[in-house]
């Protein structure tokens, strides 16, 4: 029975705002599967600090989803930098470009807790604005050979005099272009689609086509950074899947066993169990307790027996606390994280080995993220550069984008410099490599500077007394 409830309700949400009413107004396909749909519920209710686990009575959570996305992006993000130049269109979308960097760690979490997000352009008054659609506001339709998405639908929900208008944008790149479509609808609830409506009925969708088709693209007018890995959801979809899906499991383990340790210090306070005979009446007969949280009434019915026990368990805090750590260790290695991120660093063990370990699986992951970052910013500049031109808002040509991300967390960045000094003074490398590599000058700067500190240097000693007349 119970099963057939579950079945139920799934069937019902897909009724709703969901995969199977969205192929039916708008005649698609999509191309995602129902386990991958669920695989998107578990992670947005799992960043979200919701999982179905926990209900703060008997378990506790220690939100260790949304810790995990977050340092995978400040360790992905840290320093980040982008130059984009060569023209004053290069210069325009620059400008542009500063409202998505600002917001880039926020944008990487989320593409990394629900496995990829959607960078959207738009053209608003004589500026570029952005959508930031989340892997599960959106219905991926067709993939090209690469595994870009090249068809899709965008979900987009207004409240409006309490009523629900939603719109449902279809991208579709062709031969001749990218053809959007538009679509509007009305409900008085918010998770069902409703009836079809005016695009004008909402101010901000007032102005949309309902159908257009922009000429002369060759990809996508939107960028989508993909969280990397295999999807092992459903390994045919080019979808990414969520930095914390390898651990699922783990995550609840951890949620009980905090739970266990909790309960552990709640269960075991002090207590002194009191003969209801030492305590007086209230006026309904129970016994009346000085300290609620200390006292406890025991019944021996007879003035003879022990007036009190005390009762003072002994903690088990250590065994506790030593499964958790092994559970964060494991959720660690399963999200490609260094150990000591989540789990007690103390605990850690420091061999050489051990620690170079740890430092490649994090590098390997953190350059994984980088690229995936630099691939979907680089679809995003294309979206921008095309909306430019259709609006006239910047002079015509060309641009570079060059990205440069910090390493110093996961490269001992001193010790780099002091083996750099070292390759310097046998002659190895060049004091023009050391400037460029250690501190991030280019060639023409790194030359600049060696130039001043020459021309800092006192003379050669024979050279000032030569030039002083002596001998």
């Amino acid at each position: 029975m119970i099963r057939k409830i579950i079945a139920w309700i799934k069937e019902r949400w897909y009724q709703l705002i969901g995969k199977t009413t969205v192929q039916d107004e708008m005649k698609v396909e999509i191309a995602i599967s129902d386990a991958m749909m669920e695989a998107l519920e578990l992670w947005g209710k799992l960043y979200e600090n919701n999982a179905d686990w926990v209900d703060n009575k008997s378990i506790f959570s220690l939100n260790l989803a949304a810790a995990i996305a977050s340092e995978i992006a400040r360790i992905t993000t840290i320093e980040a930098k982008v130059v984009i130049e060569n023209s004053s269109r290069a210069d325009f979308l620059s400008q542009q470009f500063e409202k998505i960097w600002d917001k880039l760690r926020e944008i990487v979490e989320f593409g990394a807790a629900k496995g990829g997000i959607v960078l959207k352009p738009y053209v608003d008054n004589k500026e570029i604005g952005f959508d930031f659609v989340h892997a599960d506001q959106f219905y991926p339709i067709r993939f090209d050979s690469n595994g870009r998405i090249v068809e899709c639908i965008f979900v987009d929900q207004r409240k409006k005099n309490d009523k629900y208008y939603t719109r449902l944008e279809h991208h579709n790149l062709t031969d001749k272009g990218v053809e959007v479509k538009n679509a509007a609808f009305v409900s008085d609830n918010s998770e069902m689609l409703g009836n079809p409506c005016d695009l004008s009925l909402v101010d901000e969708w007032a102005e949309l086509e309902e159908d257009a088709i922009v000429e002369g693209v060759t990809q996508p007018l939107f960028g989508y950074i993909r969280s990397p890995g295999a999807n092992n959801i459903d390994p045919r979809s080019p979808l990414g899947v969520s930095c914390f899906s390898r651990a699922t499991d783990l995550i609840r383990k951890a949620d009980e066993q905090w739970s266990n340790f909790l309960w552990e210090f709640d269960s075991g306070k002090r207590a002194l169990y009191v003969d209801s005979l030492a305590f007086g009446k209230d006026s309904d007969g129970k016994s009346y307790l000085p300290n609620k949280r200390l006292y406890r009434t025991l019944e021996t019915s007879s003035i003879e027996g022990d007036l009190f026990q005390d009762w003072s368990p002994t903690f088990r805090q250590v065994d506790l606390l030593a499964g958790l750590d092994a559970i964060l260790k494991k959720i660690e290695f399963n999200c490609g994280i260094a150990y000591g991120v989540l789990s007690n660093p103390q605990t850690i063990d420091k061999t050489a080995t051990e620690i170079k370990s740890s430092q490649q699986r994090t590098y390997s992951a953190v350059v994984d993220n980088q690229k995936a970052i630099e691939k979907g910013l680089d679809d995003l500049l294309y979206a921008m550069d095309i909306w430019t031109s259709l609006s006239k808002l910047a002079p015509k040509g060309k641009y570079t984008a060059t990205y440069k991300f910090d390493d110093s967390v996961i490269v001992d960045t001193d010790l780099r410099f002091q083996q750099d000094l070292r390759l310097v003074g046998t002659q190895i490398m060049s004091k023009m490599e050391f400037r460029m590599r250690n501190f991030g000058e280019d060639e023409a700067t790194a030359k600049e500077r060696l130039a001043e500190v020459k021309a800092e240097q006192p003379e050669d000693l024979y050279e000032q007394k030569t030039a002083g007349g002596l001998p």
